[in-house]
């Protein structure tokens, strides 16, 4: 098998060049491609990435790769949907052309994030940002082109590797006696590492099964607040390393309005996960237990 994965140094694409290898021969592009074989990763190039897909024939075609900078793409419409919409719509044709599996990441942000039931994969749609909106859009198109896709639904997507929220609040935890943490938006801190494992095991399965082909919510157990989530972090590190030196004792909570963003984010963001459990015999996590694993890997 030949698996073609865009976006390879991205946080989820970084921990599917280690899951994937072992199903097949893995060809793993990040934007800058590889000149010397005339591959292209640029999303942004989409004749690029059709030749690509047409030239390399690939079983499968994981694209890890998107316009993820949820803020800025309210100033940079045009450059979101290249990215979230126009270029997974010519994978997804492309994909179909050479006979090919898609499998493409989204976002609980296609949502208005109302209520506080979890959303499965068929709620109403209804995204409160460009984001959200391109994120859809490109949903939409992979639907419409390539019968053989999984479209994986996620939320509040961490690893070890890079920048991420417990590092954040690690440093300012340092810093600050008091910190302010937002505590009415509700979701489950997903690993990247644990999304990784999923595909593999979930593209295993597709490939003897078509009939699995579709729209999946992927997210940890459980459920907690960017307040709980800071609040866990904070305890978890002093439990883990009794030396750090964290100067915080409290960790107050605030509503979303005390930090106003360009993007608005929905205030629930819960995805049932029962679908991808039951269709592909998978038991997720609570998130405490990814999280406290990315805490002894990075402290």
């Amino acid at each position: 098998m030949k698996i073609l994965l865009l976006g390879k140094n991205g946080q989820v694409g970084w921990e599917l060049q280690r899951s994937l290898s072992p199903l097949g021969e893995l060809v793993a592009l990040d934007r800058a491609g590889d000149a010397a074989h005339g591959l292209c990763g640029d999303l942004q190039d989409l004749d690029g990435l059709r030749a690509t897909v047409l030239a390399l024939r690939p079983d499968v075609i994981v694209n890890a790769a998107a316009h993820t900078a949820v803020d800025k793409a309210q100033s940079e419409p045009e450059r979101a949907r290249r990215l979230n919409a126009e270029a997974p719509a010519v994978l997804a044709e492309a994909a179909q052309a050479v006979g090919a599996a898609l499998v493409h990441y989204s976002t609980d942000y296609v949502f208005d994030g109302s209520g506080s039931t979890p959303w499965t994969e068929d709620a109403p749609t209804g995204p409160l940002n460009v984001y959200g909106q391109t994120k859809l859009e490109g949903e939409q198109a992979i639907a419409a082109a390539c019968p053989r896709h999984l479209i994986l639904r996620t939320s509040w997507v961490y690893a070890a590797r890079g920048g991420n929220f417990a590092r954040t609040m690690l440093r300012l935890a340092a810093e600050r006696e008091r910190l302010t943490v937002i505590d009415d938006q509700f979701g489950a801190p997903t690993g990247a590492e644990l999304i990784a494992d999923v595909t593999a095991h979930a593209i295993r399965q597709l490939l003897q099964r078509p009939q699995d082909a579709g729209t999946y919510h992927l997210a940890a157990g459980g459920e907690t607040t960017w307040n709980g989530y800071a609040r866990f972090v904070i305890e978890t590190a002093r439990a883990l390393k009794p030396e750090l030196k964290l100067a915080v004792n409290e960790v107050a909570p605030v509503p979303t309005s005390a930090f106003p963003t360009p993007a608005q984010r929905p205030h629930n963001s819960r995805l049932d996960t029962q679908r991808l459990r039951q269709t592909f015999g998978l038991r997720l996590p609570p998130w405490q237990q990814g999280v406290a694993r990315m805490l002894t890997e990075i402290l």
